[in-house]
């Protein structure tokens, strides 16, 4: 009896006809598994798009469309509630700005060691040169396109933003150059006194940070769209004054993209890897400094997209990333030399002359390395520029604002997505110069993703990818069935 059901069921080694049958039938069972193991990997239409609808890139989309829509239906009452929540939201994330840059700077800093002041230096010449050459960028096009524009003389005046309900006062623990000077003075000094316990503590409150980025900062930006694009589209500013400039506008945003790739061109030459790799995870960043119109506040995720980029060190990614979100405004700067350049030519009937905008250029490009990363923070920081060499009167100031208040997040994003070509260059030169990299492996983790909702779902040589700490295919599946991701 026993031997009959081995046959029946071609066990290996039983006689009868039952054996014969068992290589076919075992070589279609293997074929079955591989094919259920592939199908069971492969992700489902419906988890595609959980993923899609709870990314980060998305839900900023619809943040900004529900905020033009809020600000356009929203009376007087509710836009006062609003304009009160934005306020507190925005108090929140610029309150938690500085400890950003300090956790991040100073205890990169400080793992830098003795090659820390060389890297400074390349980073800071890095900022100033790319600066500059937007500058000179913009200068050229002013000079051969705005002479052939037609020009509004004139804008309408916004509608006014109801008072606040109830005004809270958050300050910041520090300005954000203070917190840029005291992280500074810190990682310096803790590399000089080799205080290796004190770069441990440094590290352990740079990993605090971090848990207030993905637990805090990020879940509110998405709010704080909201109401800011509400705010935008109730004063009358995507109705009455963007459409005066919208040409002017376009022309910037072109200029913006052409030195974006040539930047991450240059990028890529000098690291001899592919920019794009950096590049493609940028949209998550691009799009929240168009909503916050502030590098300061966008740093949370921009820290999160360049930690997901293979190419990238990630002890560059924690040094440079904070570094030149404060002193590299190239987008800012674009923009600031073509509109003074247009409010000269509606104004005072001609352009400046060539070698006043060349010292301008070459002043603005240090200027901006002091600016704040804060909304209109290049153009305020400058203003004594625009009034003492250009010669701009009131009425000519007022206008350089307003036009670039316009545009001043598109500015932004070009400055968030330039830090990451800098420091693809920041990473190609400690490569060429053999320098150790100083980075904890268990910091880019993937944790910031999956916090954000960057990058969800994606196989591991896809997202966060530090050496030891990168989600392996498998963890992710495990964390869609889970509902995890």
């Amino acid at each position: 009896m026993m031997m009959q059901r081995d046959g029946k069921n071609g066990t290996p080694g039983a006689k009868g006809p039952g054996a014969h049958a068992s290589a076919p039938a075992e070589g279609t069972e293997d074929r079955t598994g591989a094919a259920a193991a592939a199908s069971a990997k492969r992700p489902s239409a419906g988890a595609v798009v959980k993923h899609v609808v709870t990314s980060l890139p998305f839900i900023l989309l619809v943040a900004v469309g529900a905020g033009l829509v809020l600000g356009w239906l929203a009376p007087e009452s509710v836009m006062s509630v609003v304009a009160t929540i934005g306020d507190v939201l925005r108090q929140i994330i610029v309150f938690c700005v500085p400890l950003i840059i300090i956790g991040f700077i100073a205890p990169s800093i400080a793992r830098l060691g003795s090659n820390v002041s060389r890297i400074l230096g390349v980073a800071v010449l890095l900022a100033y040169v790319s600066t500059l050459g937007a500058a000179l960028l913009s200068m050229a096009a002013g000079y051969g396109i705005i002479p052939h524009l037609a020009l509004a003389e004139s804008v309408e005046p916004l509608r006014e933003i109801p008072d606040l309900n109830f005004p809270l006062e958050i300050p910041a623990i520090m300005s954000v150059t203070s917190a840029l000077a005291l992280a500074l003075m810190i990682g310096l000094a803790a590399v000089w006194a080799k205080a290796d316990r004190f770069t441990e503590l440094l590290m352990e409150f740079q990993r605090m940070v971090l848990t207030i980025v993905v637990k805090i900062v990020i879940p509110l930006l998405p709010f704080f769209i909201v109401c800011t694009f509400a705010t935008l589209s109730y004063e009358g500013v995507v109705t009455s004054q963007l459409p005066v400039f919208i040409v002017v506008i376009a022309i910037v945003l072109v200029g913006h993209f052409i030195w974006l790739g040539v930047l991450y061109g240059a990028a890529g030459a000098y690291s001899r890897t592919n920019p794009w790799e950096v590049l493609k995870h940028y949209g998550s960043a691009y799009l929240t400094a168009v909503g916050t119109m502030s590098s300061a506040a966008t740093l949370g995720v921009a820290l999160e997209c360049a930690g997901q980029a293979k190419t990238l060190r990630r002890d560059m990614v924690s040094f440079g990333v904070p570094l030149f979100a404060n002193i590299h405004l190239c987008g800012s700067v674009l923009t600031e030399v073509f509109f003074c350049m247009v409010v000269s030519q509606i104004l005072y009937g001609g352009l400046p002359s060539l070698p006043t905008m060349l010292v301008f250029c070459v002043l603005l490009g240090v200027f901006a390395i002091g600016a704040p990363g804060v909304p209109g923070g290049t153009v305020m920081a400058s203003l004594g520029l625009v009034t003492g060499l250009l010669g701009f009167d009131g009425a000519g100031t007022a206008l350089v604002l307003t036009v670039f208040a316009l545009q001043d997040s598109f500015g932004t994003a070009c400055n968030i997505t330039g830090d990451g070509a800098l420091t693809l260059m920041l990473s190609g030169y400690a490569n060429k110069h053999h320098m150790p990299d100083q980075s904890d492996v268990t910091f880019f983790d993937g944790e910031i993703a999956e916090g954000a909702g960057v990058g969800r779902g994606k196989p591991a040589d896809e997202g966060a990818t530090s050496e030891a700490g990168a989600e392996t295919l498998e963890d992710q599946a495990r964390g869609v069935a889970t509902g995890r991701h």
